[in-house]
């Protein structure tokens, strides 16, 4: 298993809608524009992609639509996560057999389940196919941390490769570096601390910002892998005015919004998620007209 291709700058896609389902159109030309770019990987049906709000159907169609619209050009890592094991075993096998490179699977939400159960989970899910497992760790959204002990426990399972990090604790992340395996993959899951993370041994980032900035962030990992760190941190450094916008509200709510302003997309997000604030939607805009991407 080649863990190598899953290193770098990798977008959490956005899913564009049309007014009754999934814009196809605005979907491929979002992905062969993220390629052109220079984005190392995809990862489609993340929460920055609404899947809690896309039916069945809609989200194997857009984990499928990805998959051949990349067509082999970049690693996919399909979002596959689900608080019912079932679910997201059934969705890893389904991303497995339409040829996703691996699947990106969250810690069970609301459930809160018991270190064990994490365990028990994670385990019926990597067991269910034969395609590498990144773990996702967000507290913040799933009220259940998984804590270096547990983590170095599930690096342990069969096709488990690494985690996306996004507990936003970069003590958690030094442990999970010295404790579990030396290929055991740490992804930034926060646009904020992808230097931070760089610097403890992490290997990259699934990012939100790249949906608007594919390019720099790509460039950000790029540098600092080529020993180049006080020019990825200049460029990180001019992105954090950007980034604090695109989280002023809950993501993906400014990305989208960001992306329709770009003419990425239509402004369109399924409830709960919904229009920005006024005054939030001028910080926004104030942020991406001093980083250049709008006059």
């Amino acid at each position: 298993m080649d863990r190598k291709k899953f290193q770098g700058a990798m977008t959490a896609l956005i899913t564009p809608f049309t007014t009754n389902g999934i814009d196809e159109a605005s979907y491929k030309k979002l992905i062969e524009w993220q390629i052109t770019q220079g984005i190392h990987g995809l990862v489609p049906c993340g929460t920055t992609g609404e899947s809690p709000t896309l039916s069945e159907k809609e989200h194997e169609h857009v984990i499928e639509l990805c998959v051949q619209t990349v067509a082999k050009r970049v690693p996919v890592i399909a979002g596959t996560g689900s608080n019912c094991t079932a679910e997201a075993v059934h969705m890893t096998q389904h991303a497995a057999k339409v040829g996703a490179d691996a699947v990106l699977v969250v810690t069970p939400y609301y459930n809160k389940p018991t270190d064990k159960g994490v365990y028990l989970h994670f385990k019926a899910v990597s067991e269910s196919a034969d395609i590498p497992v990144i773990l996702y760790n967000i507290v913040g959204r799933t009220g259940k941390n998984i804590a270096p002990e547990l983590m170095l426990k599930l690096s342990g399972l069969k096709n488990v490769i690494g985690v996306k990090e996004a507990s936003g604790n970069l003590e958690q992340m030094k442990s999970i570096r010295q404790l579990c395996p030396k290929d055991f993959l740490i992804l930034s899951g926060d646009d904020a601390l992808t230097i931070d993370v760089l610097s403890l041994g992490g290997v990259g980032v699934i990012s939100v910002a790249s949906n608007i900035l594919p390019k720099d962030v790509a460039e950000v990992v790029n540098l600092f892998n080529k020993g180049k760190t006080s020019q990825a941190q200049v460029l990180h450094g001019k992105m954090q005015e950007l980034i604090k916008a695109l989280f002023i509200e809950t993501n993906p709510i400014p990305v989208k919004t960001a992306a329709a302003l770009m003419g990425l997309c239509q402004p369109l997000m399924r409830l709960p998620m919904c229009e920005m604030e006024e005054s939030n939607l001028e910080v926004l805009k104030k942020a991406l007209t001093n980083y250049g991407l709008l006059k």
